[in-house]
């Protein structure tokens, strides 16, 4: 009995350990993290607000806390890298940011997987609601863009998921598409839903490729594990979030907004808003 006693007791004290240990991480509030890159094709700063993987999840009312954070990071312009839509949500809330945030700054857009798997009436009014806004959205498109003096080339290309909708949408062919109107004199980004292209990011000369798609490994060790287990890469992906780097290519992958509108929770991985500083190079 002793023995049983003092098994029970020390399993109570893991559990306590343990809850104490969770409870912190379940945080949800919204973080803004910044990352800076030089590079010796860029002249003067520019500021991107990267935000992916919104699934309609709810930020205020209208979704002015994010709108609000957003603007308060000033930025030059806006990507949206995909599953802002969620096909399980009447998406209200990313109408109202959509539109909250199109006013203000100018607005670029590729789709994830989730703008896909709610078939072609979802996806085809999900994509009325972007044109409405005036977002402009990349299909293996290449945008010339002028900031701040500097010349840079945004290439953006749909969810690999896209064919789900329109057999005629085929990723590696809008890779193609992109690749051929980059302007090497440029700083060429790509926006991307997915990460595990990483590879294809590299070989085709992107300065910069952004992209979300694994919500952050849904659960993370902050300083052991970067995350658990993400869509398409399984346990401990090798791309949870973060800054990944391979020759002269850079690879941001934000953790995402997603929170109430996952079954998983979020455990020391709070969404976040990911804002980008191009710098000049100091060398």
């Amino acid at each position: 009995m002793k023995n049983k006693a003092k098994i029970i007791k020390i399993i109570l004290i893991i559990l306590i350990v343990l809850i104490i240990l969770i409870i912190p991480g379940l945080n949800n509030d919204l973080k803004v993290v910044n990352y800076t890159i030089d590079s010796d094709k860029i002249d003067a700063p520019v500021r991107i607000a990267l935000i992916t993987d919104l699934h309609s999840c709810a930020y205020g009312d209208h979704e002015s806390e994010l709108i609000d954070a957003v603007d308060g990071q000033h930025p030059d312009i806006v990507l949206l890298g995909g599953d802002i839509f969620d096909e399980k949500s009447n998406n209200e809330n990313t109408s109202d940011f959509l539109h909250g945030i199109s006013e203000l700054y100018p607005t670029y857009y590729v789709t994830g997987n989730h703008e896909f798997w709610g078939g072609v009436d979802k996806y085809e009014a999900y994509m009325d609601v972007v044109e409405e806004c005036g977002i402009i959205r990349l299909q293996g498109d290449v945008i010339p863009l002028h900031i701040n003096g500097n010349y840079i080339s945004l290439a953006g290309v749909d969810d690999f998921d896209c064919y789900l909708v329109d057999s005629d949408l085929i990723l590696e062919n809008q890779f193609v598409d992109a690749y051929l109107s980059l302007d090497a004199d440029s700083y060429n980004i790509i926006l991307a839903h997915r990460p595990d292209y990483f590879d294809t990011y590299e070989a085709q000369d992107y300065d910069l490729a952004l992209c979300g798609h694994v919500h952050g490994g849904q659960w993370r060790i902050p300083g052991l594990i970067n995350g658990i287990y993400a869509p398409d890469q399984g346990l401990f992906p090798k791309y949870a979030g973060g800054v990944y780097e391979e020759d002269t290519t850079t690879m941001i992958v934000s953790r995402g907004l997603a929170r109430e509108t996952t079954w998983v929770p979020r455990i020391y991985n709070p969404p976040e808003l990911v804002i980008v500083d191009l710098v000049p190079s100091q060398s």
